[in-house]
């Protein structure tokens, strides 16, 4: 947990590139164990502060926490949002995260039209 804490701290210092490379670290010890006791909570904590910074992988990851209600209270609104903002970047499997939300209808109206173009992008 230190470790973490330590890694979150330090990156907030550096650059953007230094960012995406500490903070990935940082959330890996955390969700898979390597160095820190696993702790999924600290994990979506961590994975959010990242995403806040615009950082697309950590978008992506806050999202599918924030749906299968990892480490918090499930949220598909909030999935939604953190896909559609991954999706924004490029990023395919929050494309396709995005368009299934859309036909099924979580996280808001189900929407075919929005659907069918995040299945096209993905």
């Amino acid at each position: 947990r230190t470790i973490a804490r330590l890694l979150v701290y330090s990156a907030s210092r550096l650059s953007r590139v230094s960012l995406q490379h500490s903070s990935t670290t940082g959330f890996a010890c955390c969700e898979h164990r390597r160095g820190v006791p696993q702790n999924i909570g600290e994990a979506a904590r961590y994975y959010r502060l990242a995403a806040e910074q615009g950082l697309a992988d950590a978008q992506f990851n806050y999202g599918v926490f924030c749906d299968r209600g990892r480490g918090l209270p499930q949220n598909f609104g909030e999935a939604a949002r953190y896909f559609r903002l991954a999706a924004e970047h490029g990023g395919a499997d929050a494309q396709y995260n995005l368009a299934l939300f859309r036909v099924h209808g979580k996280g808001g109206l189900q929407d075919m039209g929005e659907a069918a173009r995040y299945f096209r992008l993905a």
